[in-house]
């Protein structure tokens, strides 16, 4: 299993040049991939841009969408964006895409809220046919375009990641919720009889030695849940044991590509965590 770590694109008192120092230090250090978040309705960098800027600072690291919320976005141009950070990294681009559950960040776009899985099932299909036939340059670094990841736990959640994508990422939680969903992900991909394995990508979040920072983001970030932003707050990894016991959890569950996303901005938090992964 690889693990990757997250840009702190969405936590309190992160500016510009920090999070460029951050994925500097990261591509430097043992993490495989930089991930973001995507929120509309919040003080977060757009998702996009942070990863160009993340782009032009790294040559290493794969950059990742974990996830692009894609019936918010017009898929032409979602296809465009995707392609031209596709070429900026020289190929390093996994775009991991779902619905979303914000209702605020949908109203603020103007955009409808129903029908959203179905719009992201015509999405996943499209992205590619529009990479293929190439009147929407630029031409994608990767051939057939960047690998896509579908997010989500219902049932059609998952057919839907079978028809379209090359993976599944999972929203976060214990391992024994990641087992579950990617067994679900892997009945989806054998019903469909496609051939070879789906990739399967998991998240967590840490604040190693800054707990009550941490978890004030975080039921902040997940206010829009009521009483279970507290149960995601509750899981921030917060010292050394908590994190190498996740990241064997989700090893032994299959996970093939873990990314541990920040909570509190602080770049010393890439050393921290380097230490703990060995």
């Amino acid at each position: 299993m690889e693990v990757g770590v997250g840009l702190p694109t969405t936590t309190p008192g992160a500016d510009g040049p920090g999070v460029l120092e951050w994925a500097r230090r990261a591509d430097a250090g043992p993490f495989a991939s930089l991930g973001v978040l995507d929120r509309m309705v919040y003080p977060s960098v757009e998702p996009f841009a942070a990863l160009a800027a993340a782009a032009a600072v790294t040559t290493r690291a794969r950059l990742v969408t974990m996830v692009v919320i894609g019936p918010l976005r017009n898929t032409v141009l979602l296809a465009k964006q995707a392609a031209s950070l596709d070429l900026l990294s020289a190929g390093r681009l996994t775009l991991g895409l779902a619905i979303g559950a914000r209702a605020d960040d949908y109203q603020a776009l103007g955009v409808e809220q129903g029908g959203r899985g179905r719009r992201l099932g015509e999405q996943l299909a499209e992205l590619r046919s529009i990479w293929e036939k190439g009147e929407v340059g630029p031409e994608p670094v990767q051939p057939g375009g960047p690998p896509l990841l579908a997010g989500g736990l219902s049932g059609a959640a998952f057919a839907r990641m079978a028809r379209g994508a090359d993976g599944y990422v999972h929203g976060g939680g214990p391992p024994r919720a990641f087992a579950s969903a990617a067994a679900k992900a892997w009945a989806a991909w054998r019903d469909l009889e496609r051939p070879g394995r789906p990739q399967l990508w998991g998240q967590g979040y840490f604040a190693l030695g800054d707990a009550d920072a941490g978890g004030a983001y975080l039921r902040d970030y997940y206010a829009f849940t009521g009483p279970f932003a507290e149960k995601v707050a509750a899981g921030n990894l917060t010292s050394g044991r908590a994190v190498k016991d996740f990241v064997r959890g989700y090893e032994d569950a299959g996970c093939d590509h873990l990314v541990l996303l920040p909570t509190v901005p602080d770049p010393a938090q890439l050393d921290r965590l380097a230490d703990v992964l060995g």
